[in-house]
């Protein structure tokens, strides 16, 4: 089945927010069929427009390498079913034969005195927080179902980030308008002269530094590598990351742990942002500012970057949102995400994928491949809660058929790496040349040009 640019408006809104000429959109056709659920959000919608916009500034960055213009980007073919299981990576991820757990015994939702809240405690050190801030007598279900029913579901929330961890109240109305991109600084600079790019690798050369974790980010960096990028990912040694989310989204990129508060680490650090065309980062705001390493800072000292900046509340939220943690699950819970996919009696659910992760790691890449095609040297900000205003407000469901015949199995690989043998989803865009190694083993350092 062929979708034709008149009802593709989800494509032509992303596309129009990353400053995208807007008769590109015409360019591109969507085959085939694929299933993401038929939920009362229109999740299918988002996934196809930002993998479509993506793959349009790919195209671009592409066609200006080569000494081209708009008039030469190539035609774009999204097929449905590659995009739907991507959408949903994580699921189809097996490593070594093993199902990895998505969501740990503490993470979910839970009953509270006056509605329900919305926990993450994947990582240790956020499970640790949870048990604190609630005094658990045991890290159990059971210990935190007894705990929070006697609280209001805000209580428990400024509990738990009181102590370092993650709650949410799950909202009963949607919140505050987001925009999807903002552009928020140009240094006036250019970046490094990139020249001409091999056929399918518009990013080739293009030098990646990776301060994400998680999802959205990582999805950003995964797809930058897998379009050619050098992609180094640099972590903290004392913030471990969990294999198995590595293991998903660790294709295309490097890994290495640079400790910022150790002179050596922090020297080795700025000499890769001296060689550096992109950094994309991913934690909350204000957390690399303390090191000297926010945005402004670094288009300061290097004007030429183009720096992609992502947080999960949004940048215009209100109080103390704008500078809290967050991830897709609990951004659905508090923007009313969570209650609009309930079930009977107000018990809250979930979109049928991470789409806001998702969706907003190829919005991050199409940002970065843009900025890139238009010189570099500027700062834009994306974060989930954008991606979530779009989504309720700005995408609408269009008539693109049932998901009769849809089957993962095309779109799924088996690959070596550093964990063994990984059966995992492919990209939209294509293949990765070889599976990630294990995180943080690598050498802080760029591969030859």
């Amino acid at each position: 089945m062929t979708i034709g640019e008149e009802r593709d408006s989800g494509t032509a809104q992303a596309w129009e927010a990353l400053g995208g000429a807007p008769e590109l959109v015409g360019r591109v056709r969507h085959r085939g069929v694929g299933d993401l659920g038929q939920g009362p959000l229109p999740v299918a919608e988002l996934a196809r427009a930002t993998v479509a916009a993506c793959g349009l500034a790919a195209g671009e960055l592409a066609a200006v390498r080569a000494g081209g213009g708009v008039e030469d980007v190539a035609p774009l073919v999204v097929d449905a079913g590659a995009v739907a299981t991507a959408f949903v990576s994580e699921r189809h991820l097996r490593v070594e034969g093993r199902t990895p757990v998505t969501f740990a015994p503490l993470s979910g939702f839970w009953r509270t005195a006056d509605g329900w809240v919305r926990t993450h405690a994947n990582y240790p050190h956020h499970e640790a927080a949870l048990v604190r801030a609630l005094r658990l007598p045991s890290a159990t279900p059971e210990a935190v179902r007894a705990a929070v029913a006697g609280r209001t579901a805000v209580e428990v929330q400024e509990l738990a980030y009181g102590e370092g961890g993650l709650a949410v109240a799950v909202a009963r109305e949607y919140g505050d308008p987001q925009p999807l991109l903002e552009p928020v600084r140009e240094s006036g600079a250019r970046g490094r002269p990139l020249g001409a790019a091999p056929a399918g690798r518009p990013a080739a050369g293009v030098r990646v530094l990776d301060l994400t974790r998680v999802i959205a980010g990582p999805v950003a960096t995964r797809t930058l590598g897998l379009l050619g990028a050098d992609v180094l990912r640099i972590d903290p040694p004392g913030l471990p990351e969990s294999d198995d989310a590595y293991a998903d989204t660790g294709f295309g990129k490097r890994s290495a742990l640079l400790d910022l508060a150790e002179a050596t680490d922090r020297a080795a650090f700025e000499g890769l942002l001296a060689e550096a065309d992109v950094v994309v980062t991913g934690y909350r705001p204000g957390a690399l500012e303390r090191y000297g390493f926010g945005a402004r800072e670094l288009l300061e000292r290097w004007p030429g970057l183009v720096v992609a900046e992502l947080c999960a509340w949004g940048w215009r939220a209100r109080g103390p949102w704008a500078g809290r943690r967050g991830f897709d699950s609990l951004v659905q819970a508090g923007y009313g995400i969570a209650a609009a996919c309930g079930g009977s009696g107000g018990t809250p659910g979930v979109l049928p994928a991470q789409a806001l992760d998702h969706g907003t790691g190829y919005l991050v890449a199409a940002g970065v491949l843009r900025a890139l095609a238009e010189g570099g040297g500027r700062g834009l900000r994306f974060s989930l809660a954008g991606t979530a205003s779009w989504l309720v407000r700005g995408l609408v469901r269009e008539p693109v058929g049932a998901a009769v015949g849809y089957s993962a199995q095309p779109w799924v690989r088996v690959t070596p790496s550093g964990y063994g043998v990984l059966r995992h989803a492919a990209s939209p865009f294509g293949e990765w040349e070889v599976g990630p190694s294990r995180w943080g083993a690598d050498r802080a350092g760029w591969l030859p040009r």
